[in-house]
């Protein structure tokens, strides 16, 4: 623990362990709230190498540490036990991407989801080579292990998708649980009472009804959508009926009003519904499948690390998954198989060519790594930084999706990627089929592209590897003799730093620059970078210039209380930004009638490396000149 001994420090000087009843942190300090502010030595703490100063606001003791608070917060709980807290209201959560919705949802459960889907794929290959026969012990036990997860899906789901939307997970559980209860699907084997929609490609049996209405029974077994649409509502249910019921009473009773409001309209409305929507969007991407396989397999398989790059793949995982639970397979998700293949081959070349002792010890890992379907440390550590080899990756992944769509490759189960994803080329009814061979033809064609393309084309002419990486780092590190110009991203009043009320961007600690006193709650990039850190409340942003510059703007002053709210956010920690890209809007009359200044520190944290001219206007308007960087 790199800051072990500064967070040992901190807590003996705030009073220690015993004194201190919650600790968070923003995006510049930690915020203690204490038990007796008195017992903290702050002079001591003002004096240590890495704290900016101490201050007291708002029933808060705030040690400022600067821009690496989120790793001394990590050492802090480490050494004292104490429990990490969301630095945000609860109650209140923020605006979510479709994106960001979904790959919070899947995550947690992709691990264990391929780990078994892999399992199943083992046990089809088992069977397939007449190693196993269906009939025995070993063979139901293996199966067991690879359904558990996929049958029960909605349960899982049900977790981790109410957690997301801000409900107890426990009742998302119950939900799911109620979904795939057997009795409930055995009930289909009678005969019905009557049919629904009779004629119609919805037609429905009915074998039961709930209070007189009739119920459309589905089998939800290994489905997605219901269960999501329907922790979305629980979780809109439960936050209403805490604000109505009484404490004494909460615990049990909201929990069971929330699954009588909620599951019954399950069975009766959403699930019907969105099972329907879910077989309607399986049939319509197979239908643009089948326009040309051949074409979609190069297009998404030529685009999937470009996806995976911007975090955009999880809008294919859900599809995928619904896919294989409304049809049995996934012909999509399949062609982009080769893109780990293609991305290795890449950095084999990269290994062999380069005389960079740090790029062939970067290789090797990810090379390894990338085998088994995990090509990060490939993508950002070797072919990205060097530009044509990640092209050629590209180009290579295009080829052989190409390739899986033509060989009508289709994944029969979620499971891993790289060389674990053999198996889930493997039919459940049919065994081998010629997809899986069309499966490892294109890895060797991926992989040989990668490899023979990179060799040959992918270094340079003029320059080897070694001064290309050396060059690129460069460029993303340090500063030009020109300097940059940076921006204002907000409009309205400027002031001088030391005039404003906060004595961590006052004193110039945490970097040097100016204030801006908004009259309009929009903020855009002052220049062009990337976004290092957005804090989760969205009212503080660093942003790391092309040039090299570190900008942190902090929206008014102590707003991290108000936990996100009047704060949205149009760009995410890691982004690629533009110059004069809108970055965050703000409510300016909402956030002073909480009794909180919209003040906003504009400072540069890496101010040494740069002398600073900053603007004379004392009204600045969006986009105007606010100060001038070169190099010292």
């Amino acid at each position: 623990m790199k800051y072990e001994q500064l967070a040992k420090d901190i807590l003996l000087n705030v009073g220690g362990k015993e004194n201190v009843s919650s600790v968070v942190h923003c995006i510049t300090r930690l915020r203690f709230k204490l038990k007796d502010e008195s017992k903290a030595n702050t002079e001591v703490l003002k004096n240590m190498n890495d704290v900016v100063t101490v201050m007291k606001s708002g029933g808060q003791y705030q040690v400022v540490i600067g821009n690496h608070v989120p790793d001394v917060y990590q050492a802090v709980l480490e050494v004292s036990g104490l429990q990490a807290q969301a630095p945000v209201d609860e109650g209140e959560k923020q605006k979510a991407s479709f994106i960001d919705i979904i790959s919070s949802i899947f995550t947690p459960v992709l691990g264990v989801l391929a780990a078994t889907g892999m399992i199943k794929g083992i046990n089809a290959l088992f069977i397939a080579m007449g190693w196993l026969e269906s009939t025995s012990g070993t063979y139901q036990i293996l199966n067991a292990i690879g359904d558990s997860l996929f049958y029960f899906f909605p349960i899982f789901l049900g977790y981790t998708a109410i957690k997301k939307f801000g409900g107890s997970p426990f009742i998302g559980m119950a939900i799911g649980g109620s979904l795939v209860y057997p009795t409930l699907s055995g009930l289909t084997a009678g005969e019905p009472l009557y049919t629904l929609f009779a004629g119609t490609m919805f037609e429905s049996p009915i074998y039961i009804t709930f209070l007189g209405v009739p119920v459309i029974l589905m089998s939800y077994a290994s489905s997605v959508i219901p269960v999501i649409l329907s922790a979305y509502f629980a979780a809109r249910v439960e936050k209403r009926l805490r604000k109505v019921i009484p404490d004494v009473v909460k615990t049990f009773i909201v929990p069971m009003l929330t699954l009588l409001i909620v599951v019954p309209l399950t069975f009766i409305v959403i699930g019907p519904i969105s099972t329907w929507a879910g077989s309607l969007l399986g049939q319509g991407t197979l239908f643009i499948y089948n326009l040309s396989p051949i074409i979609a397999g190069i297009f998404v398989g030529g685009l999937w690390q470009l996806l995976v790059i911007f975090g955009l793949h999880w809008g294919l995982v859900p599809i995928a998954i619904n896919n294989i639970t409304t049809m049995g397979q996934d012909p999509v998700l399949a062609t982009t198989m080769a893109a780990s293949f293609a991305q290795i081959g890449a950095v084999l070349a990269v290994y062999l060519k380069t005389k960079q002792q740090k790029v062939k010890t970067l290789s090797i890992p990810a090379f390894i790594s990338g085998i088994f379907g995990v090509t990060e440390p490939a993508i950002y550590g070797v072919t990205l930084p060097l530009k044509k080899p990640f092209i050629i990756s590209c180009i290579g992944a295009a080829i052989g999706g190409g390739i899986i769509g033509a060989a009508g490759t289709k994944l029969y189960m979620v499971g891993g990627m790289g060389v674990f994803s053999v198996p889930s080329f493997i039919s459940p009814t049919d065994g081998i089929t010629f997809g899986l061979w069309g499966a490892l033809i294109s890895f060797v064609v991926a992989f040989g592209l990668g490899f023979v393309l990179t060799y040959l084309f992918g270094m340079g002419k003029a320059k080897n590897v070694a001064t290309e990486i050396a060059q690129n780092e460069a460029a993303a590190t340090t500063s030009t003799v020109a300097g940059e110009e940076i921006t204002s991203p907000l409009k309205g009043e400027v002031k001088i730093l030391s005039n404003i009320k906060d004595e961590a961007f006052a004193s110039g600690a945490l970097g040097e620059g100016v204030a801006i006193e908004p009259t309009e709650g929009k903020l855009f990039a002052p220049a062009s970078g990337t976004v290092t850190a957005l804090f989760p409340t969205n009212h503080a942003i660093g942003i790391k210039t092309d040039q090299g510059a570190e900008i942190l703007i902090h929206i008014g002053m102590d707003t991290v209380k108000l936990g996100g709210k009047h704060f949205s956010a149009h760009t995410s920690q890691g982004a690629r930004v533009e110059k004069g890209q809108l970055l965050i809007e703000f409510d300016i009359k909402q956030i002073k009638a909480a009794g909180l200044p919209v003040t906003t520190p504009i400072v540069v944290t890496n101010y040494k490396d740069f002398q600073l001219q900053q603007t004379s206007e004392k009204q600045i308007n969006f986009n105007d000149h606010l100060f001038n960087l070169s190099a010292k």
